[in-house]
């Protein structure tokens, strides 16, 4: 395989710029983490969230990262990682503010996904994302509910008030911010390298060598528990596992069109397909990024719960919407 030249060629477009685009954003991500601490800036963006945060028992640190989410992932993530090494987060509060970025991850993929589906599905669409913002949402609520029920409630006695009000008036010149955040990066820059690329590199060979691709094709021929979808539904389904969500749709836009599914059993379809691929491409793609960012034990453990996660709350809204809608 390795001397294969198809093999040769595909190194750059898909093992090598992919990866230098993942490091690159990592980089920024980390940089900008480090200026915002550097700036005092965390307690600025926790407010925009302070409601929340208050409710789960949930830092600073945590509601910043909330606000930050919704403009890059891979800061919000990072600024939790930091905090973490440094000791101002507990692991337990960590993993549950990585999960309460579940929402502003919704946001950030709102506008790709409907622009996609709403030409393919039409209304269709509507129904689709407004169930899977409910599943967000939902997510967000549990996040909450066991952050207030885990962690401790937050102590601010007067003197800590009187820090934190100073530190949110103290003021750092720029550059100084820059050097300080540039000073950190080089810190994790060597940590980054050493855990991103080989997994990153292995989960390309694994691609190659069919591992994903057996995956999905197992979920999608392996169906007995989807029983209850119309057959034409399950050509949707394993068009989604098995190439894309775009393929699902088109197979959705022509079932539509000549009128062999419903809306709801479209979108039923849908909902299937996602809680079936997003799994496996989480840890596909998700996962080597992650390692740069947090440890690797530490990655594959909240890889592995926010899908458990999300995939309790997107079968909750199913499950609803299939027994609450007329057929």
């Amino acid at each position: 395989m390795f001397m294969d030249p198809h093999f040769i060629t595909s190194l750059w477009p898909q093992l090598f710029w992919p990866l230098i685009k993942i490091l690159f954003w990592i980089s920024v991500g980390l940089i900008i983490a480090n200026f915002i601490e550097a700036l005092n800036w965390t307690h600025r963006l926790a407010s925009m969230t302070r409601p929340f945060v208050r409710f789960g028992r949930l830092s600073a640190v945590s509601g910043a990262s909330f606000s930050m989410a919704f403009f890059s992932g891979v800061t919000a993530n990072t600024m939790l990682a930091e905090a973490f090494d440094k000791g101002q987060l507990s692991k337990k509060e960590m993993v549950l503010a990585n999960l309460f970025n579940g929402l502003p991850r919704f946001f950030l993929h709102l506008p790709t996904v409907f622009f996609l589906t709403a030409p393919l599905i039409k209304m269709a669409a509507l129904i689709y994302l407004a169930l899977t913002f409910i599943a967000a949402m939902l997510q967000t609520a549990l996040v909450v509910i066991s952050g207030r029920i885990l962690l401790p409630p937050l102590q601010l006695e007067q003197g800590e008030q009187e820090k934190a009000g100073a530190l949110g008036r103290e003021k750092t010149d720029w550059h100084q911010a820059m050097d300080k955040s540039v000073r950190r990066f080089r810190k994790r820059i060597k940590k980054l390298l050493y855990f991103t690329v080989p997994v990153y590199i292995l989960f390309f060979l694994m691609g190659k060598q069919g591992v994903f691709d057996w995956l999905e094709n197992f979920f999608a021929t392996h169906v007995w528990f989807l029983a209850w979808l119309q057959p034409q539904s399950l050509a949707i389904v394993m068009a989604h596992v098995t190439v894309e969500f775009s393929a699902g749709l088109a197979a959705a836009g022509a079932l539509l069109a000549d009128n062999s599914l419903s809306y709801k059993e479209v979108v039923l379809a849908l909902l299937v397909g996602n809680i079936l691929s997003t799994p496996i491409r989480a840890v596909r793609h998700q996962f080597p990024y992650y390692v740069g960012i947090f440890t690797p034990k530490i990655a594959l453990e909240l890889v592995g719960l926010s899908q458990i996660l999300r995939l309790i709350s997107v079968i909750a809204v199913g499950v609803g919407y299939y027994f609450m809608t007329p057929g």
